[in-house]
C-alpha cells in the first residue's frame, strides 16, 4: 500500500521499520496480522484503508516499553493519576498514543484515538476505533476459544463484534481476578448490557 502523506511523512515500509525496531519479532508479527485484518475490515465497512494500516501498525508501538517510561509520561503530561494503579495492558494504548505522536510524528486525531482505545474500547467509538479494537482481537495469529466466532461476527456486523469482544474480554478479566479499568466497564455498559 502506498501512503498519501496526509497522515504520516513515512512510507509504509519506513513506518514498519520504525515500529519493528521497538518490539520483539513475535509482537511485530502480531502487528502485521492486525494490519492485515484492519485493512480488510476497513475495505468492508467503508473506512480509509490507509488510516487503518497506520493505526494498526502503530497500535502496539509502546507495548514493550519499560514501566518507568510510562510512569514518567503519565506524571509529566498530566494524565489521570489513577492510571498509575494499572499497568502496561492499559498504558500501552492510552499513553502509547503519546509516544506515537511524539516519536513518529503522527498527529491525526482519529488514528491516535484508535490507538488510545484499542485495549479498553469506549462508549463512543468511531469506525476506525472499532476496526482496530476488533482487528487486534481477531488477527490471524490469535488462537483462543471463541476467536473463530469473533472472526465470523466481524465480517457480518462490526458493532456486534465490538460487543462480543468486550463481553469475552471482561469475562476473562473477571475469571483471572484482574483489576478492570473503568473505561472497559463503560464499553460493556454501552455495547453489551441490554438497556
Amino acid at each position: 500500500m502506498d501512503y498519501s502523506s496526509h497522515y504520516t511523512a513515512d512510507t509504509r515500509e519506513t513506518l514498519m521499520q520504525k515500529v519493528q525496531m521497538r518490539m520483539s519479532e513475535r509482537r511485530f508479527q502480531h502487528v502485521l496480522g492486525v494490519e492485515k485484518m484492519a485493512i480488510a475490515l476497513a475495505e468492508k465497512y467503508g473506512c480509509s484503508p490507509e488510516k487503518a494500516s497506520i493505526a494498526a501498525l502503530t497500535h502496539d508501538y509502546a507495548k514493550e516499553r519499560p514501566d518507568d517510561e510510562f510512569v514518567l509520561v503519565i506524571k509529566r503530561d498530566g494524565f489521570d493519576p489513577d492510571l498509575l494503579n494499572y499497568g502496561n495492558a492499559i498504558w500501552h494504548g492510552l499513553v502509547g498514543a503519546s509516544f506515537v505522536e511524539r516519536e513518529l510524528g503522527i498527529t491525526d486525531p482519529e488514528i491516535l484515538n484508535a490507538i488510545r482505545v484499542h485495549t479498553t474500547g469506549a462508549a463512543k467509538m468511531t469506525l476506525l476505533d472499532k476496526i482496530i479494537y476488533v482487528a487486534d482481537y481477531i488477527e490471524p495469529g490469535r488462537k483462543f476459544p471463541g476467536v473463530e466466532d469473533a472472526r465470523e461476527i466481524a465480517l457480518v456486523d462490526l458493532d456486534e463484534a465490538v460487543a462480543f469482544e468486550t463481553k469475552h474480554t471482561l469475562a476473562h478479566l473477571i475469571e483471572q481476578e484482574q483489576q478492570i479499568y473503568p473505561k472497559t466497564i463503560e464499553t460493556y455498559n454501552h455495547w453489551v448490557a441490554k438497556k
